[in-house]
């Protein structure tokens, strides 16, 4: 009986986490560069349930036999969120200190999920990573992000501007009154399994990305004035939340029968009358 007791309880704490990481991913649907979470949810190893029992055998001797009752589901949990780097939509702003990271050719990782572009942030004496492109100009004249975390250039220097009058390439080339104040460098990474979520956007790996910069096997754009969008789709994260709300009450159910259940042989089972 508790083996089933159980077995609700775990589904009940793995669609409780699901509602949380579709409630995270709504909340976001409207932050610039975010990237939805993607559950992995696994079932429990089976058992292998048998029953020994005593039968007559040659001279009615009692011999131990074992009979295969059948397997048992132990639960569910979930494995791990991973976030999903497909490109976002793009929307026009058409302000110089907002730039858009648009995927190019992107090899697969070792899981077969595609890499993705990053731009490079310092904060404090580490850098991060982040696909959030609204930036701005701090008051010491430097291209950062709306946290105040300076957007590094090729050789991690920071990227120096007078004002907001200035343009950026497609190749992240930053010029000012005709001069080249600095290249954005953007890194790149195959296994986005690999990144660790910080909140704000940002990403930290335990390795320094690479620069994409001059690798040929990769490609990507840099549009100025444009931002992209959370990849979040609406109408399937409110679907899929309300496919775990059932999911969840269905195991409350379960867990509330068994209960009932074990009530009834704690009081009455074995009572004198």
């Amino acid at each position: 009986m508790f083996k089933g007791f159980y077995s609700a309880a775990s589904g009940m704490m793995t669609q409780q986490r699901n509602v949380e990481r579709l409630t995270n991913n709504m909340a976001n649907v409207n932050t610039v560069g975010f990237k939805q979470d993607q559950a992995s949810i696994r079932s429990f190893p089976e058992m292998l349930l048998d029953r020994v029992q005593r039968e007559k055998g040659i001279d009615n001797h009692q011999i131990p036999v074992r009979k295969r009752i059948g397997s048992l589901n132990t639960g569910a949990y979930m494995q791990e969120l991973t976030p999903n780097f497909t490109q976002g939509g793009l929307q026009s702003t058409d302000r110089s200190t907002d730039v858009a990271l648009i995927d190019g050719k992107v090899p697969e990782g070792e899981a077969g999920q595609e890499g993705s572009f990053f731009f490079i942030v310092e904060q404090g004496d580490e850098v991060r990573y982040t696909r959030n492109g609204n930036f701005s100009l701090s008051n010491d004249g430097y291209l950062t992000t709306n946290d105040g975390h300076y957007v590094l250039g090729q050789n991690g220097t920071r990227i120096s501007l007078t004002d907001d009058d200035f343009e950026i390439s497609e190749q992240g080339v930053v010029t000012q009154n005709e001069e080249v104040v600095g290249t954005i460098d953007i890194a790149f990474l195959n296994n986005v399994e690999d990144l660790n979520k910080e909140g704000n956007g940002l990403y930290s790996v335990e390795t320094p990305l690479p620069s994409a910069i001059g690798n040929a096997e990769v490609s990507y754009k840099i549009n100025q004035g444009m931002l992209e969008n959370s990849n979040v789709d609406s109408s399937q994260t409110m679907t899929e939340m309300m496919a775990a709300y059932r999911s969840f009450e269905a195991n409350q159910k379960v867990m509330q029968a068994y209960d009932k259940s074990m009530e009834k042989a704690a009081n009455e089972v074995g009572r004198i009358s």
